[in-house]
């Protein structure tokens, strides 16, 4: 596993940021862990809450949709009082969103739950901005690396997560309580490590200050535009499949352990490859990166398409992790040499409300593909599997796009 100390190539010019990307790796790890613990339970809670069944994944699309509606106010909060507070405003929603939801269970009413989980997603908007961060203060040949090594976090808090699940979902006499009151201390304690981040305010804001492109001017920008549309297609697919995954799984006839397994191999492809992406990056550049994550998500589709057998929803789980990981940190990383410093909140923000719209629209989608395009669960998981044909192809022509055309400053 790669170290994240100086190496001769990087040092000392990024001394300070790998100091930073220490601070952010810990908290992808430990303030991340809430993120699937949520989402484990989110809407097995919502289940035992909800007035109607359909009902029952609500929590999960309002989660990503207070991340959307989040990311424009948080990034422009973030310009003004820089990364620190902005991470910790973060935290404080997230203890806030669990705490409501906590007591949403408590009176058992679903409302309640559902305003926790839109406050949660504000929490989910500011871990967005970590591997922005790691960038901030990273020179242009570290900074692949240091995005990479905050995404690779991840992999820690998709391990602790699922374990604090089994440890406090039942510990108290109403289930799921325990859950989301450890969510509450997570937050809290997390939020300290921000303390140790050493990102410099961005400079106040004067007359004589540039001011750069606005958001539409930024879309209009061809590198910015296409890292956009790559990120949220790589990111919008990854979501669509997954969510849909236990469903296939177990309507096929399959045990609900079956279908913990290809997860849990899907989350490890998802994150392991960020040890190497940044490298890759490096080496044979941002557009190859891209295009093989997409390459690697078709792959993924055309396998799944093939059978429903045990070991195809394995191979198909894993290539879409992969994929969804070279994609959207070849995005990340595409968009952060693309904008001016006094643009990059502007961009960051405006990047993330796009994305995670996209994902939003994914996550509700993903269960009226599967449960209403046929007669079987075989049926409504080649439907999910064949919509990610469109998205493939908008994403894949806009990055030839980009490699083709002329050059221009």
């Amino acid at each position: 596993m790669t170290e994240l100390h100086p190496s001769p190539e990087i040092a000392p010019r990024d001394s300070r940021s790998l100091r930073n990307v220490a601070v952010l790796v810990f908290a992808q790890a430990f303030l991340g862990s809430q993120m699937p613990m949520i989402f484990i339970l989110g809407g097995l809670a919502g289940l035992s809450l909800a007035p109607n069944k359909c009902l029952a994944t609500l929590p999960i699309s309002l989660i990503i949709l207070g991340s959307v509606l989040s990311a424009t106010p948080l990034s422009a909060f973030m310009q003004r009082f820089g990364r620190r507070a902005g991470f910790m405003l973060g935290t404080m929603m997230g203890a806030t969103g669990a705490s409501i939801a906590a007591y949403g269970i408590y009176t058992q009413s679903f409302g309640l739950f559902l305003l926790g989980s839109l406050f949660t997603g504000s929490y989910m908007s500011a871990q967005g901005f970590y591997r922005f961060a790691a960038a901030d203060t990273a020179t242009e040949a570290f900074r692949p690396k240091a995005i990479s090594f905050v995404l690779a976090g991840g992999l820690v808090a998709a391990i602790i997560g699922p374990q604090l699940v089994k440890a406090t979902s039942q510990a108290l006499v109403i289930p799921f309580l325990g859950t989301y009151l450890t969510v509450i201390v997570i937050n809290l304690l997390g939020s300290l490590v921000f303390l140790l981040l050493d990102i410099p305010k961005p400079a106040p804001v004067t007359r004589e200050t540039p001011q750069g492109r606005s958001r539409l001017e930024l879309l209009k920008t061809p590198r910015v535009a296409v890292a956009i549309i790559c990120a949220m297609v790589s990111y919008s697919l990854m979501n669509l499949v997954m969510t849909s995954t236990p469903l296939a799984v177990v309507g096929c006839g399959y045990q609900q352990a079956d279908a913990a397994d290809i997860v849990s191999a899907h989350v490890l492809a998802m994150y392991v490859p960020s040890f190497f992406t940044g490298f890759f990056i490096s080496r044979f550049g941002t557009e190859r990166i891209v295009a093989i994550g997409l390459a690697i998500l078709a792959a993924a589709g055309v396998v799944a398409l093939t059978g429903v057998q045990l070991g195809t929803f394995f191979a198909a789980l894993v290539l879409l992790g992969v994929g969804w990981n070279f994609g959207f940190i070849g995005a990340t990383t595409m968009l952060a040499s693309a904008y001016r410093p006094e643009e990059r909140l502007r961009v960051q923000g405006l990047n993330d409300m796009i994305v995670f719209g996209g994902v939003t629209l994914a996550s509700l989608a993903s269960g009226g593909l599967m449960n209403c395009s046929g007669g079987s669960a075989r049926e409504g998981w080649q439907a999910v599997n064949m919509a990610m044909v469109p998205f493939l192809v908008l994403a894949g022509a806009a990055l030839i796009w980009l490699v083709l055309r002329p050059q221009q400053d």
